[in-house]
């Protein structure tokens, strides 16, 4: 009875087919990344528009008018939560910048506006955002902001 000596381990064919498949794989994921982080930055401005809103909802129970900065909504520097700094968002959002998009609130008689925009149009985020008081949310495919007349955000 003769022993075969059995090799082990991979021809070199075999260690090119899958250095070869690999390859292919990370270009495909290098396409798609930079889009899916975009994608990814365009849900999280949405998702703080709305936290926004909540935001100025509680401002607006707590002072009985809207907050008319982000400053107002944020946490205070040093003491208690007041009209100049409501403690009802983060820092994060409250400081106008946040996964790569500029939040921006202003004032208006008897309510607020929202605005979200791109910090870098094209890698940053393709869509604007819109809101008001109303709570609906408006999206501007485009660089410019996103107003009232824009389509909901559905």
């Amino acid at each position: 009875m003769l022993m075969r000596n059995r090799r082990r381990g991979f021809t070199l064919i075999e260690l090119l087919i899958v250095i070869a498949i690999v390859t292919i794989l990370v270009t495909i994921a290098a396409v798609k990344l930079p889009k899916a982080l975009m994608n990814t930055r365009e849900m999280s401005a949405l998702v703080t528009v709305k936290a926004i809103q909540q935001g100025e909802i509680m401002y607006s129970s707590m002072f009985n008018k809207y907050a008319g900065t982000l400053a107002e909504l944020g946490p205070p520097a040093s003491g208690q939560p007041n009209a100049s700094a409501a403690d009802v968002l983060g820092a994060d959002v409250s400081g106008g910048l946040k996964t790569g998009y500029k939040f921006v609130v202003a004032e208006r008689p008897g309510g607020y506006t929202v605005s979200a925009v791109p910090e870098n149009y094209g890698s940053s985020g393709t869509k604007t955002y819109y809101s008001d008081e109303s709570m609906v949310i408006h999206e501007h495919s485009g660089p410019e902001p996103a107003t009232i007349q824009d389509p909901i955000v559905k």
